[in-house]
């Protein structure tokens, strides 16, 4: 694991951190059961072969 070598800010880290914020995922529309659903495009094809249930709208 890598060690820095001097000790970082509290005002440095701060804005290191606030830097890394969560990306809401990328929609994709699927049919499912005859109607169009919003689903992460990650999940589309087991949302089709209906492994993960279709999520709740």
């Amino acid at each position: 694991m890598a060690v820095p070598k001097r000790r970082m800010s509290r005002s440095n880290t701060r804005h290191r951190r606030a830097r890394w914020k969560a990306s809401a995922p990328d929609l994709v529309p699927v049919r499912v059961d005859g109607r169009w659903l919003m689903v992460p495009r990650r999940l589309v094809r087991a949302v089709e072969r209906g492994l993960v249930p279709p999520p709740l709208v």
